[in-house]
């Protein structure tokens, strides 16, 4: 039978010296390679007490963001997870009750936003899809656990916080467009 790419080899039956058959001159020439590979430079990080330095645009876990006066920006319209290509978010909408208009930005909110970390692939799509700005990869990492369920991370682990020291700063995601858009306040998107 004729084989299908001229790369076939013929083996050799061809005998072992003396040295050969003891494996000597073979063991000696690992231990000088290990030897030389002492001496080289470290390719990996002593992590946790060295960390990697990351791109200024790493994704990384996701954050819901707040508006300037701090109510959520997610309006619960669902195109983050239409855009999802991993299917890792689910949301439930609820309408805003009377009172409530601190909290949140527009009338419709996310009652229920989840994100499940096992199987987000933190491509940015939901951030792209996002008309309202709300939701932004970070530079943070997810942490392991050991728990399936502690992965699904809920608005308890998602929504920035209240206080305006201690939000996340996302300036270096956003294009300069977007950055110029949002200076301008006579636009309806900025308005609100």
């Amino acid at each position: 039978m004729k084989p299908l790419t001229n790369r076939s080899k013929i083996a050799s039956q061809k005998k072992m010296s003396f040295l050969e058959m003891i494996y000597l001159p073979a063991v000696l020439h690992g231990m000088w390679i290990t030897f030389g590979h002492l001496f080289r430079k470290k390719a990996t990080v002593r992590y946790p007490e060295v960390k990697r330095e990351f791109s200024e645009i790493y994704r990384g876990k996701q954050v819901l963001k707040r508006d300037d006066e701090g109510r959520e920006r997610c309006t619960a319209c669902g195109l983050c997870a239409v855009a999802c290509p991993a299917e890792a978010i689910t949301m439930v909408a609820a309408e805003r009750k009377p009172g409530e208009e601190n909290l949140y930005r527009e009338e419709k909110y996310a009652a229920v936003y989840e994100i499940n970390m096992l199987r987000c692939i933190f491509c940015g799509m939901c951030e792209e899809a996002c008309p309202k700005e709300a939701i932004f990869l970070t530079k943070e990492t997810v942490p392991s656990r050991f728990e399936r369920d502690e992965f699904i991370y809920g608005k308890d682990r998602l929504v920035e916080s209240a206080d305006p020291d201690k939000r996340v700063d996302v300036t270096k995601r956003e294009t300069p467009e977007v950055a110029k858009f949002k200076k301008d306040k006579g636009l309806r998107h900025n308005s609100l």
